[in-house]
This record gives structure tokens, C-alpha cells and sequence, in this order.
């Protein structure tokens, strides 16, 4: 029975997930799990890398960035669990920059997904009898492809200023079982440039505007349970992901040949989705600011600190909701450069410190040189 029931409530889910779909013939504020972020390094400074990002997880945060890499070839990989385990993010990327370092090419993949949902439409007989063999499992996933390309840039005569653009084709994948599918493209745009020691980034992501369009292919057994439940039979749908820009700026407080380095960012998350809960609000347009903090030595150790999603919330025990209080979702981490392999942790959370749901985050990287021994000193991830 506890199987039937916690089965027949993943159904439901399911089919109520697919119902919407069909009474809201476009939709907004869609595929947010490509807003979570990726890697490790990312994730403890509370997103905050478009300006100073320069590893292979740049296809995902700045594909500008991805000519900073120093090295022949590197790959990447990340794993996370979010509630109790139950929702997989699973990220992988690689990047080849070309034998001058002026230009570079990445993929990157994004999986977020629940597996083994019982679907259990089968299971009980018309007798009231259960039988196991019908009892089946299905998964339902979001799935996103970057391919990334990017170049340095001579726009000024002062040589300590070095610029460089990026550019993301994305192609999008979701389905939840047999029943339905979806299909979706974009591009990204990205820019950065560096002085000295200042970084500055800006991100533009789905500057074309992404729509993902849904297909269903439903049985009749899946059609009469619709009806059945109230349910609208879905035809077709699609969603629409609006442009979203990201500013940075970051600086680094010591010389670059000094063992102690601070590195702090602070970006500028911007959505023309309409109004959301962030800091900044308005009819069309949020500004949702993060901030990251960095501090290495010798560039092996790395300690990292973040703040995102910060939110202007009434107080629930103020029953005249006049009183308000800022709420925000922090997070940290740690890193380790051995040689050419580097590791990283963040511990962080998809909500604020109210109701924190939090999770731990790994991801390795892999710098491959040229020359056997030789290594990049480019910042961990």
C-alpha cells in the first residue's frame, strides 16, 4: 500500500505537470534549471563568476572566458543531489583551445532529472489485486547541450587590456517518460575583459529568445486516466525563456606572483521575465545581485564564500504585513590543485536560510598540457 500510494502521487504529479502544460499554451519562467549553475567553485561564490571565470565550466557561466584557459585540453565533471536525493544535476564539459590561444571550443552537458518514479497505471487490477510485474518506473529529465566557441578580441592600443568574445549554441531536451517530449535552441552571447587587476564580464543568455516546444504521446489507458482525474487532454505547447543578462565585476587585492591571493566578484543577475522574488523587482524587469569571495594560497588551497538570492519577505507573525525582513541563500566551499586534477566542494542550498534545503556539491577538473609536467596556473575551479 505504501508503494501504490507514494506511487500513485508521482502519477499524479506527473500527470498534472503534463495538464498544465496544455491549459497554458505558453509559459514563462521555464527551464530554471539551467539557472542553477555549475561547478563547485561557482556554486560557493553564490554564481557570481561572469567576470572572473576562466576554466572549462565558462561555456556555462561566460563562453568569453574560455580563451583564458592556459592549457592544451581540460574536462570537467560535477554531481548534486537535491531533495533527499531524489532530483539528480549532473554536469560535464570539455574544452580545446587552438595552438595560438586566441580562440577556443567547448561542450558542455546539463542533466537534471528524477529517476525511477513508480508508474503504477498498471499495477492495480480490476479485481483490486496488485501485480508487481506492472509495476514500472519512468524518469522524467531536463536536458541541455552547449557547444561554445570563443576569441580575443584587440579592441585597445593598451596591451594590459585584454578582451575576448563568446558565443553558445544550445539545444534542449525534456521528457517525462513515453508520454511527452520537448525540443528547444538558443544562442548566448558572452564578453569579458581583464586590466591589470580588474576583471569585467557580461553574460547574455537566450539573446534569440529560446522556445521549447512539447509533443505528447499519450496512451489511450493515459488518455482515459486524464479524463478520469479532470484532467485536459494535452495536444501541444510550447515555452518561451526570455533573454537574461549577467554584469560582473571582479578584482583581485594582491599581485599575481604573490603565494596569498583575494579575489572578490559581484554580478548583476537581470531577467525580462517579469516581475520575480528577488532584490530588485519591477513589471518586466529584476535585478537579483551576487557576491563571491575567493582567498588561495599558492593557488593549491582555495576557500570560498557566497551570497545570492537575496529577498525583501513580510513577516508572517505581522498580521498587518507591514513589517518586512531580508532574506538571502548563502553558501562555501573548499578547493584542491594537485598537479593537473583539481577537486572542488560547495556546500549551498536552491532556497534561502528560511527554509534551507541544503546539498553537497563536487566537481573535478582535469588539466591536460602539451608537455608532460607542465601545468596551468590558472585559477582553480
Amino acid at each position: 500500500m505504501r508503494i501504490m500510494k507514494s506511487g500513485g502521487f508521482m502519477l499524479g504529479a506527473v500527470l498534472l505537470g503534463i495538464s498544465l502544460q496544455a491549459t497554458a499554451q505558453s509559459r514563462i519562467y521555464v527551464n530554471e534549471y539551467l539557472n542553477i549553475g555549475v561547478g563547485a567553485r561557482g556554486l560557493a561564490m553564490g554564481g557570481a563568476q561572469t567576470a572572473s571565470v576562466s576554466d572549462v565550466t565558462s561555456g556555462y557561466w561566460n563562453p568569453a572566458a574560455l580563451v583564458r584557459i592556459e592549457d592544451q585540453f581540460q574536462v570537467g565533471a560535477m554531481h548534486a543531489e537535491y531533495f533527499s536525493g531524489n532530483a539528480k544535476y549532473d554536469f560535464l564539459s570539455v574544452a580545446m583551445p587552438a595552438k595560438d590561444h586566441k580562440r577556443c571550443f567547448g561542450f558542455s552537458f546539463l542533466r537534471f532529472a528524477t529517476d525511477d518514479i513508480p508508474y503504477t497505471i498498471d499495477y492495480i487490477q480490476p479485481d483490486g489485486s496488485f501485480d508487481e510485474s506492472k509495476l514500472k518506473s519512468i524518469s522524467a529529465g531536463d536536458y541541455a547541450g552547449l557547444l561554445s566557441y570563443a576569441q580575443q578580441l584587440r579592441i585597445f592600443k593598451n596591451q594590459e587590456i585584454q578582451t575576448s568574445i563568446g558565443a553558445n549554441a544550445k539545444i534542449i531536451y525534456r521528457n517525462i517518460g513515453s508520454m511527452a517530449n520537448a525540443w528547444g535552441g538558443g544562442a548566448d552571447l558572452g564578453f569579458q575583459m581583464r586590466y591589470r587587476r580588474w576583471s569585467f564580464g557580461l553574460a547574455a543568455k537566450d539573446v534569440t529568445t529560446t522556445y521549447t516546444t512539447w509533443s505528447f504521446n499519450l496512451t489511450d489507458k493515459e488518455k482515459q486516466v486524464f479524463g478520469e482525474t479532470g484532467n485536459e487532454i494535452p495536444v501541444k505547447s510550447y515555452e518561451v525563456m526570455n533573454p537574461r543578462f549577467n554584469f560582473g565585476a571582479g578584482y583581485e587585492f594582491f599581485k599575481p606572483k604573490s603565494k596569498f591571493q583575494l579575489l572578490t566578484e559581484v554580478n548583476a543577475d537581470l531577467t525580462t521575465d517579469g516581475k520575480r522574488s528577488v532584490l530588485i523587482k519591477g513589471k518586466n524587469l529584476s535585478v537579483d545581485p551576487r557576491f563571491g569571495l575567493e582567498a588561495s594560497y599558492n593557488r593549491m588551497i582555495f576557500f570560498r564564500l557566497g551570497v545570492c538570492n537575496i529577498q525583501k519577505v513580510l513577516d508572517d507573525k505581522d498580521t498587518a504585513n507591514k513589517r518586512g525582513y531580508t532574506l538571502f541563500q548563502p553558501s562555501f566551499g573548499v578547493g584542491l590543485k594537485f598537479g593537473a586534477f583539481v577537486a572542488d566542494y560547495a556546500y549551498t542550498s536552491l532556497q534561502t536560510q528560511s527554509n534551507p534545503l541544503y546539498s553537497h556539491i563536487i566537481s573535478v577538473r582535469l588539466d591536460i598540457s602539451k608537455k608532460r609536467g607542465q601545468q596551468s596556473d590558472a585559477a582553480a575551479q
